[in-house]
């Protein structure tokens, strides 16, 4: 993709927002399979117990409606966890309150993951990922509108058509700040007189260029006036915010699965000495493969059901691009200033 980096092309997109387009989907095709979905459920701890020289996952404490339970697992069952999240503790503002700035006291992920992973080193060390919140933070923000005034003046700065462009990123804003204009509608149920998008910043130390604070203070009336100065449109700011909603949302551990790591942080998808117990999602070892991606989640997901079924599959392998002479040749052209 280095070829196209400079405007993002190759990016594949769902036509409406990712829950839409796969959750919902994916969700109506197991329920009419029989699979049961236990929401206002949390998982709090997982039991082991070692049957044969293995462990094997003994029973599951959770807390449902508030209540705690105990599910009791025997030798047939599988347990597979996701560790971990990059969402955990993310906390919406207004647009006259900022976001506040929550930790892995809020929720139960990193809960969960700590306490099966005490004593347990083969089921990795969640503190390194978990306990770096001010190196991992980083702050989104939505928008919705009555008008599509700034959406067409976007369009028309940008060269972006909504949904078929990469991001648009502001290379002079001190906070380093991008917006994503999607596909309209961007959801199902959008009126056709709303209009959305979304955007984000990566330095959450430094004071804007025209809002002198750091973005994780600011609320969405700010983030706005930040935002229109970069697109040129202040002198309009008062009108365009006025018949606009803008929700800033801290997300505390959004880039956690970046942060420096060792081998053994992340534990193996099948644990060494686990009988009917696996993990999933962004926070396990998968050779060859680069978390934050959907691949990620899926690949490892579907590595540890062939393992715990016994399967003799194995999924698509990933894409070396350093060995594909094409995409030698083309990032070879794009990096010397070759493409056309």
């Amino acid at each position: 993709m280095v070829h196209g980096f400079n405007r993002l092309h190759g990016i594949m997109r769902t036509v409406y927002n990712q829950y839409d387009s796969l959750v919902r989907p994916l969700r109506s095709w197991l329920e009419a399979r029989n699979v049961q979905f236990s929401l206002r459920t949390r998982v709090d701890d997982i039991e082991f117990a070692e049957r044969y020289g293995l462990q094997y996952a003994t029973a599951l404490r959770i807390e449902r409606d508030g209540k705690s339970d105990r599910v009791v697992l025997d030798d047939r069952d599988f347990v597979i966890a996701t560790l971990g999240s990059m969402t955990e503790g993310s906390a919406i503002g207004t647009m006259d309150t900022p976001a506040m700035l929550n930790d892995k006291r809020t929720g139960g992920t990193w809960r969960l993951w700590e306490r099966i992973a005490e004593g347990r080193r083969e089921l990795g060390r969640p503190r390194r990922f978990s306990e770096h919140v001010s190196e991992s933070k980083w702050v989104s923000f939505t928008v919705t509108q009555q008008t599509p005034e700034l959406l067409h003046h976007i369009r028309d700065l940008t060269g972006n058509v909504p949904g078929e462009g990469g991001l648009v990123t502001f290379c002079d804003s001190n906070w380093l700040m991008s917006i994503v204009v999607p596909h309209q509608p961007h959801f199902i149920s959008q009126p056709k007189e709303v209009y959305v998008f979304w955007g984000y910043a990566l330095g959450m130390g430094s004071a804007g260029n025209l809002v002198k604070k750091p973005i994780g203070e600011c609320t969405g009336r700010e983030i706005m006036s930040e935002l229109l100065a970069h697109l040129g449109v202040s002198d309009r700011a008062e009108a365009i915010i006025a018949r606009t909603i803008c929700l800033p949302c801290m997300m505390p551990f959004i880039t956690s699965q970046f942060l420096t790591r060792a081998l053994g942080d992340r534990p193996a998808i099948r644990p060494d000495g686990y009988a009917n117990f696996a993990v999933i999602g962004q926070f396990c070892e998968l050779p060859d493969d680069v978390v934050f991606t959907v691949e990620y989640s899926v690949r490892s997901a579907m590595m540890a059901v062939y393992s715990l079924l016994g399967l003799e599959r194995s999924p698509p392998p990933v894409f070396k691009g350093y060995q594909d002479l094409r995409s030698i040749a083309q990032a070879f052209r794009a990096l010397h200033g070759l493409e056309q």
